[in-house]
């Protein structure tokens, strides 16, 4: 029987307190399956999506074991190792053990590259309880002697899917090889893969197993949209959504996924010219211009962030409400933890992908993974109808239509055009971005191409 409530799990009083301030009442699916068995000892292999709770899943009985079972640290070494795919997202998992960890003494420190090491060496002469690092770093700093793993206890491989995605098979299996055998190793991904599971299988020993969705579903709550149009009116369709999101009460945050580095920076260029404050943050961004644009992304003071797939698993900010691909994803599973930015911790978003004519492929792979059609949002200016009829044609079987750019609506359709669409159950009509609230600037309607 899995627990209802957190005061009915064994947890020590130092937590119970700090998730009572938290106003934590009901554990999700995944904290209240796997935090149990975490307490028994037990190794855990643990399938679900970003932004289902996994990070308190487990640093809650880390933590308890710390506070039940206190030790002196051991010179560059450290009782607890979470290895996570990217700095964003181990400074997420910092961020949870200090906010969990409040009442429960403990000392901590994040291993990532793209800063200075000398703060880190120092951080670990003198030992940690926990170890918060990226696979590349802490390779550096091993090699070099500044780290020791012998006395882990506690191994958490985080987001193990992006993790092979990212081509760190090798490093993560260099690290495995230097922990003790006597550990309690815990493994998460939101895909189940057989690779993932080979790997999981050749670091765990008799693990208890939590799934909490399906193998790369997308969340319910995330209202799905795909606009099919030319690639030069893109930009001016991002404009119209950008500017509902601007016009709309709740004034959300809004995520724009581009495939390049340098595609981000021009994006986020044109669209402060545009009047969108916007940021970048990819790869070639130094830690620094990194969290300082994930800061201002938080407080609003910049409501867009256009963000590479760096940032599809390590941002988590609760307030985003809108997830524009302006490029589609070449690996579909991309799709799944990129729109997993909005729609955190039971609010509802919305998902809208733009799909130009080369990548139609990238669209259908897309739909095989979610194992659904994206809804068509046809209702606004750019439409293009041959590509859309193309890309029926070819996901029923009707094989592949000569390229078109034909069939383009220049302002036909309903009285929600300029912001509205379908939602992901076929309810026409519904406005989602209430851009009919316009601002007398005229800037909305049909723009010229590459404008």
């Amino acid at each position: 029987m899995t627990p209802s409530a957190y005061e009915a799990l064994p947890l020590c009083e130092p937590l119970q307190r700090v998730l009572r301030e938290l106003e934590y009442h009901t554990p999700s699916p995944i904290q209240a399956q796997a935090i149990p068995l975490l307490l028994q000892g037990r190794d855990l292999l643990g399938c679900a999506q970003t932004g289902t709770g996994k990070t308190a899943g487990f640093a809650l009985p880390i933590l308890n074991a710390l506070h039940e079972n206190p030790r002196p640290s051991k010179p560059r070494s450290c009782r607890t190792l979470v290895l996570a795919p990217t700095r964003e997202l181990a400074g997420q998992v910092g961020k949870s053990f200090t906010t969990y960890g409040k009442y429960v003494r403990f000392k901590q420190t994040l291993i990532y590259g793209g800063v200075g090491q000398v703060p880190q060496v120092s951080a670990m002469r003198g030992g940690v309880d926990v170890l918060v690092a990226t696979p590349g770093r802490l390779l550096d700093l091993i090699d070099q002697r500044h780290v020791d793993l012998s006395s882990v206890e506690f191994f958490v491989l985080d987001e193990v899917d992006r993790m092979l995605d990212m081509g760190f098979l090798r490093d993560v299996k260099r690290i495995v090889a230097m922990l003790p055998a006597k550990r309690q190793s815990l493994f998460f991904s939101a895909t189940m893969a057989p690779n993932i599971v080979q790997l999981a299988e050749s670091i765990l020993r008799n693990p208890a197993s939590v799934s909490i969705t399906p193998e790369t579903t997308t969340a319910e709550r995330i209202n799905q949209q795909v606009c099919f149009v030319d690639r030069e009116d893109k930009r001016p369709l991002l404009e119209l959504l950008l500017q509902g999101q601007a016009d709309a009460d709740s004034q959300k945050l809004t995520i724009v996924f581009s495939r390049t580095k340098h595609g981000a920076n021009k994006l986020a260029k044109s669209l402060c010219a545009a009047g969108f404050p916007a940021d970048a943050i990819h790869g070639n961004k130094s830690q620094a211009q990194r969290e300082k644009a994930l800061e201002r992304f938080r407080k609003g003071l910049t409501p867009v962030l256009v963000a590479t797939d760096v940032a599809a698993r390590g941002v988590d900010v609760k307030d985003v409400g809108l997830v524009v691909n302006f490029d589609l994803p070449n690996e579909p599973e991309a799709y799944v933890h990129r729109i997993g930015r909005t729609g955190r911790a039971g609010a509802e978003g919305r998902a809208v992908s733009l799909c130009a004519d080369d990548e139609l492929e990238y669209l259908r792979e897309i739909e095989k993974v979610i194992k659904m059609p994206v809804p068509r949002w046809d209702d606004h200016a750019w439409h293009l109808e041959a590509l859309a009829d193309r890309h029926l044609r070819i996901k029923t079987g009707g094989g592949k239509a000569p390229s078109s750019q034909g069939g383009r609506r220049q302002g036909g359709g309903g009285g929600n055009r300029h912001g509205g669409g379908g939602g992901s159950n076929g309810g026409g009509g519904r406005d989602y971005s209430n851009a009919s609230r316009r601002n007398g600037a005229g800037r909305r309607g049909p723009a010229p191409a590459g404008r």
